[in-house]
């Protein structure tokens, strides 16, 4: 099977590397905020797609591992991919990725289980290169009325 490798697929090496993370979380009124450091190692699998990896502590919730695929599909026309994590249960799904104008700002859409716990809700991660070295990754969710939250925020610097 030959590869039909794109622009998009030479976007995501701006993820490959060593970076370390600080992210800041939201979880609701009345709730604390949740402050998370760790490092991500990303790297190229093949020329189509990215495989992050990810190590994380909370204060409250001790150590966590993640990992994150993502690539193009030129038949979809679109970035697709998947996150899971050692803190949870669920595998996402990201669907329609698509880049801004300017090849900044990847945004991701996604399905996934409501805060409430009751359901589930649509979400964005959108990934942005600040410069090089520097990415962040911000997190939305819909809610009823259709208007979009931010929920978290995490700065990547990339290490060396």
């Amino acid at each position: 099977m030959q590869i039909d490798i794109r622009p998009e697929h030479h976007w995501l090496s701006n993820l490959i590397g060593k970076w370390t993370m600080e992210a800041e979380m939201d979880m609701g009124p009345e709730q604390p905020k949740l402050i998370t450091k760790g490092t991500e190692e990303v790297r190229a699998l093949g020329e189509a797609w990215i495989v992050c990896e990810g190590e994380g502590e909370e204060a409250e919730c001790g150590m966590g591992l993640s990992q994150f695929t993502l690539g193009f599909d030129p038949s979809q026309n679109c970035f697709v991919g998947t996150f899971l994590s050692s803190k949870m249960t669920y595998l996402w799904i990201y669907e329609n990725g698509r880049l801004d104008d300017a090849g900044k700002v990847l945004t991701l859409d996604a399905t996934g289980p409501s805060f409430t716990g009751e359901g589930t809700a649509r979400y964005q991660d959108m990934i942005e290169i600040i410069e090089d070295g520097h990415r962040t990754l911000k997190s939305q969710v819909l809610d009823e009325n259709e208007v979009w939250h931010h929920f978290m925020t995490a700065h990547y610097y990339r290490q060396g």
